[in-house]
């Protein structure tokens, strides 16, 4: 469930007509509403509610800090995976002790920045960083709390640039060398083994893959208890999809995703993390743009608009889908056409859908690209001399710029010319 509704025949997110927020910033703009937001991380607090947990918002997904503050103040923690992230979250008023620090090339400096700066916890993923924390923790005099992320070899199904649970991927440590990595971790100076990690990949809309690395998780933790470890936190890391369209059946619901977790987890006592981002965020955004022109093709039709793939990077990347409708409702059962829908940037891969249904629109009118808050304004770029497209946050009838649009003096502005150019 989202707030952006149609009513009086335009569509509002919350109480605010989008066209109202398109002539106050122009197009195109990201607006999210708080309502959304708010609904769905209480979702996964009520999924666990009973356990002893934390739900830590994965700042990848969207790292506006306004965003942060919003769950912040509810009570998320964040899961970053790198120090500009760690630094969003501190300015979003998270307290060290709610952050942890994921990612797979954390550097000696960044490790530093977390442990001056306060942390719940490293997410270790391989022999050699657990080497140079241990080196930083020590250089400083502290210690750094660490869960290893374990690779469980465990498929998500899902698409193969965002699964990373499998034994081919990047990520992690396989968990037959798990008992012997931890070992090592409890012998090194600096370093407090307080936890499992996991995380096997995004947009999973089957509970079965995280059901199969939840149980290799738990017969490791009791393992590793056997060999004296006192694991106490178990990181399952995010991964729940959202419905991109309203036409497929509805991915599981984080009550049954809690309810997964007690049946495969519950029985050791430890404190649980999940690291949710895409099925907070996703759906509380959208993303609004104007159509430029229409265009006839030989034997397809072109929608060309303002938005462009450094604004929407997904589509382009992974061939993802987001619904497009119109702003101003169409009227029901009316008229439809195939429409290819297309951005500005000189590329052939500037292409958010091809041979789409779409009712009548013309020059002028505003799109909406649905679910679009998770990994939409956080994977934008200046491609193309582009400003990057102002963000806005809805709260009721209320809306507010939480980041502007940039002009191009203050665009250029950032480039040094060196001596020897100037006249």
């Amino acid at each position: 469930m989202d707030h952006f509704l149609y009513r009086d025949g335009v569509l509002h997110a919350e109480d605010v007509p989008l066209t109202e927020i398109a002539r106050s910033v122009g197009t195109p703009f990201y607006c999210y509403s708080t309502a959304t937001l708010t609904r769905h991380f209480k979702l996964f607090h009520e999924a666990l509610e009973g356990t002893d947990h934390l739900v830590c918002f994965a700042v990848k997904a969207n790292g506006n800090v306004a965003i942060l503050r919003t769950l912040a103040a509810l009570g998320a923690g964040m899961d970053v995976v790198s120090a500009g992230e760690y630094a969003r979250a501190k300015a979003a008023g998270v307290p060290g002790e709610r952050i942890v620090f994921s990612g797979v090339g954390k550097t000696p400096q960044e490790m530093r920045a977390a442990l001056e700066g306060g942390i719940r916890q490293f997410n270790v993923e391989s022999e050699p960083e657990l080497e140079v924390l241990s080196a930083v923790a020590a250089e400083l005099g502290t210690t750094a709390p660490i869960a290893l992320r374990i690779n469980p070899d465990v498929d998500a199904g899902t698409h193969d640039k965002i699964s990373t649970g499998r034994k081919e991927d990047k990520f992690g440590i396989p968990v037959g060398h798990a008992r012997r990595v931890y070992a090592r971790a409890a012998a090194l100076p600096g370093i407090e083994v307080v936890g499992v990690d996991v995380h096997i990949g995004s947009q999973l809309t089957d509970l079965q893959p995280f059901e199969a690395a939840f149980g290799k998780v738990a017969e490791l933790t009791e393992a590793l208890r056997e060999d004296g470890h006192d694991i106490r936190r178990l990181d399952l890391g995010g991964g729940l999809g959202i419905p991109y369209t309203r036409s497929n059946a509805p991915p599981p619901l984080p009550l049954d995703y809690g309810a997964m977790i007690r049946r495969t987890l519950g029985h050791l006592g430890c404190e649980i993390e999940i690291e949710p981002g895409r099925l907070i965020v996703g759906n509380a955004g959208v993303l609004v743009s104007s159509v430029i022109y229409e265009k006839a093709g030989e034997g397809r039709d072109f929608l060309i608009l303002d938005a462009a793939m450094n604004d929407l990077l997904r589509p382009a990347m992974y061939g993802a889908h987001h619904d497009i409708v119109p702003v101003k409702e169409p009227l029901p059962g009316g008229p439809t056409a195939q429409k290819d829908i297309v951005g500005p940037v000189c590329e052939s891969g500037d292409t958010f859908a091809k041979a789409r249904e779409m009712p009548p629109v013309a020059a002028g009118d505003l799109l909406a690209f649905r679910s679009a808050g998770a990994y939409g304004a956080s994977m934008s770029s200046e491609y193309n001399g582009r400003p990057l497209v102002p963000e806005v946050l809805v709260n009721g009838d209320q809306f507010a710029v939480i980041r502007a649009r940039p002009s191009f003096d203050e665009m250029i502005s950032r480039d040094n010319v060196p001596e020897w150019l100037e006249d």
